[in-house]
């Protein structure tokens, strides 16, 4: 082998960059520590010091990296979590209770427990480790005998599950990444993909086609790459921003409106949302026709008003505005200048237009 063959197959082992912004990786961080800390004070303070029960199992530590470092991985499931981590101890239990040779009694159980997983879709790598634990774990594991896949397995599998939801809920995380449940509904064909564009027939047909578990669930992968392809298209709008398609002429109200005048405001200037700003103009939160259906006329809207609004500045790229957008749900978005007043507001209908706009040159150019 050449030196230069050497160095491109050693290149390979490089890591590939992390795109993690370091706010969200210390958030990970903070939460595996409050998530591990929380399940050994828990486990310590239910089990006592006398107790022959491990109060924490070292893959509790493998089961944080993936609860709170990447929770969108379907590895990182609830299921997957409390039903790879039981099934591993029913299996590893089971192995060191009739397989009198450790070494063989391991290699069985770990292989069992991942057909096991797979079987039960619930694969969650940590377990492959807990299943060693129950064969290898020495006498005093052993002596637990299948009472160790309740304590300290399930126990404190159902502990560090429960902190990575709380923690997940308190930091404005999605989790669980559950799949998107889809209703019954008559057969209809599938849509036609545009030129250049994928399917989701598509899709699912080249993650067969690979006839391996790819870490990623096929909602978020879909996801994912249809704001790629957004971004691709937006790419031909060169630099159309938010100011350039946004609305100036906002109608805003103020926390003390009340729900029957944000009605009257919204009937008048036929709007479906109001940014809801202080006496500053910093947008506070925003509500919508659907806020205000049930609400009491009299009722601030600071009763009920969604807070956490997202906002962009008049200089955005009008990239971003496709991938909210089109990609997740927005029909309405506050824009701000650069001291975070409310400077305008973009609706789907200003989208529209702006594109549209935007084509024409490009359409006589190639006339």
């Amino acid at each position: 082998m050449s030196l230069l063959t050497l160095s491109r197959w050693l290149a390979g082992f490089a890591p590939s960059p992390v795109t993690l912004r370091w706010r969200e990786r210390l958030r990970s961080g903070a939460g595996a520590l409050l998530g591990i800390a929380l399940t050994g004070a828990l486990s310590h303070w239910l089990l006592g010091n006398a107790s022959t029960i491990p109060w924490l199992i070292a893959p509790m530590g493998a089961s944080a990296v993936l609860l709170f470092g990447v929770p969108a991985s379907p590895l990182a499931q609830p299921w997957s979590i409390i039903g790879g981590n039981l099934v591993s101890a029913v299996v590893g239990v089971t192995c060191a209770l009739f397989i009198n040779d450790p070494a063989i009694a391991a290699a069985v159980a770990v292989g069992v427990a991942i057909c096991a997983m797979f079987t039960l879709r619930c694969v969650h790598p940590p377990s492959g480790a807990v299943a060693l634990t129950a064969v290898l774990g020495g006498p005093a594991v052993h002596a637990l005998g299948y009472e160790f896949v309740l304590e300290p397995v399930l126990l404190q599998s159902c502990m560090l599950l429960g902190s990575a939801l709380v923690y997940h809920k308190a930091t404005g995380h999605r989790y669980p990444h559950a799949a998107q449940a889809t209703q019954a509904k008559p057969a209809e064909p599938p849509a036609p993909a545009a030129a250049g564009s994928f399917t989701r027939a598509d899709l699912e047909a080249a993650l067969r086609e690979r006839n391996e578990l790819i870490d990623v669930a096929t909602d978020d992968l879909e996801a994912l790459l249809r704001e790629a392809e957004i971004r691709a298209y937006a790419r031909s709008f060169g630099v159309l921003n938010c100011a350039d398609v946004m609305s100036r002429n906002v109608v805003s109200i103020t926390p003390a409106t009340t729900v029957n005048e944000a009605r009257a405001l919204l009937r008048k200037h036929d709007v479906k949302a109001l940014p809801v700003v202080d006496a500053q103009g910093l947008v506070k939160g925003i509500v919508t026709r659907a806020d205000l259906a049930e609400a009491n006329d009299a009722t601030p809207v600071v009763a009920l008003m969604t807070t956490h609004v997202r906002t962009l500045s008049a200089a955005t790229p009008i990239v971003e505005l496709l991938a909210l957008f089109a990609g997740r749900g927005h029909h309405h978005v506050p824009v701000v200048d650069g001291e975070r007043r409310l400077a305008g507001i973009i609706t789907q209908a200003d989208l529209i237009s702006g594109l549209y706009q935007q084509t024409q040159p490009l359409q006589k150019q190639s006339a």
